[in-house]
């Protein structure tokens, strides 16, 4: 079972003015044997986007299972603060769909039984994030945000991403936008790769792209990271990730993005990047960005060639 953990929003500060940085922990009821913690983020509507494997789940007491969610605030000398809790019982899921789900954060329970997991109701459930092209359940929260579920693009709607692979052997980059007004959503889709040619003698590279989301004063709101697909030139990589960004904020933005070489454990080359938004790299992510502004609700892709690092 795969649980995506996405976002929160309004999480308490404790003064006014301060940087919240907070990092959200899930463990696997009733036993407690599986744990498991999301990176640190900053911001009072911190991005996560990571997933996390429950393994060995007996499809017989699956029902009987449940997951506790805590979002920590992260603090000097490495004191921490519980912002607040939720809990899900599976027993309240369909678990043959994917499920996303905004959980409501409350004070610590103290005197909660471990296996009276509250019930859940699947008011304000999203979809989201597609993390995968498996099936998988996906859990989010407090707004910890939840994901799963948005269908990809299909690559047949390529050749209308005025694609010009054919007429150059640079590396480039099939990207689809889109934003909804209404909910501030901007997703980004990372379809798939070209020309990603061979950067080692003796096999195609392991790649994966990153997002990275900055404010017109140079803050980053938010960023994450693809997938690593292993020796392709031509890396399909078709995932699919949420930014929140209010309407006003939509021209002030500016949308980095980058492909990495994974060459060793712990050695990555950069590949190649562009920008879109406020600050684009060309024409063509001046262009995209425009439509994505005029076509809202409406999925826009384009080709990008990857300027060198």
């Amino acid at each position: 079972m795969t649980v995506h953990v996405l976002q929160a929003r309004s999480l308490p500060l404790k003064t006014p003015g301060q940087i919240l940085q907070s990092q959200v922990r899930i463990v696997l009821l009733p036993l407690k044997k599986q744990k498991f913690k999301s990176k640190i983020r900053n911001g009072e509507n911190p991005q996560y986007m990571e997933s996390f494997v429950l393994h060995k789940i007996n499809p017989e007491d699956v029902h009987g299972l449940g997951l506790r969610i805590r979002i920590y605030g992260c603090e000097r000398m490495r004191r921490q603060r519980l912002l607040g809790e939720a809990a899900v019982r599976f027993a309240s899921l369909n678990l043959e769909l994917e499920n996303g789900l905004w959980l409501q954060l409350a004070p610590r329970q103290h005197h909660q039984p471990s296996l009276q997991l509250p019930k859940l109701e699947l008011t304000h459930s999203i979809t989201g994030l597609l993390a995968s092209p498996s099936s998988i359940t996906t859990v989010g929260l407090p707004g910890v945000g939840s994901i799963a579920g948005g269908e990809a693009c299909s690559l047949a709607r390529s050749d209308s991403a005025s694609s010009c692979c054919s007429a150059r052997s640079a590396p480039e980059l099939l990207l689809g936008l889109q934003y909804n007004s209404t909910t501030g959503h901007l997703s980004v889709e990372v379809i798939k790769g070209t020309h990603f040619r061979k950067l080692s003698p003796t096999k195609a590279p392991d790649t994966y792209v990153k997002l990275s989301l900055i404010s017109s004063l140079g803050m980053e709101m938010g960023r994450c990271k693809s997938t690593t697909r292993r020796a392709q030139s031509n890396p399909l990589y078709k995932e699919l990730f949420i930014f929140q960004v209010a309407l006003f904020q939509l021209s002030e933005v500016t949308l980095m993005v980058s492909v990495w070489w994974r060459r060793s454990v712990k050695r990555n080359e950069m590949v190649g990047w562009f920008s879109l938004g406020q600050s684009p790299s060309g024409r063509e992510e001046e262009r995209h960005w425009q439509e994505l502004c005029e076509r809202q609700g409406e999925q826009v892709q384009r080709w990008h060639v990857l300027q060198d690092s």
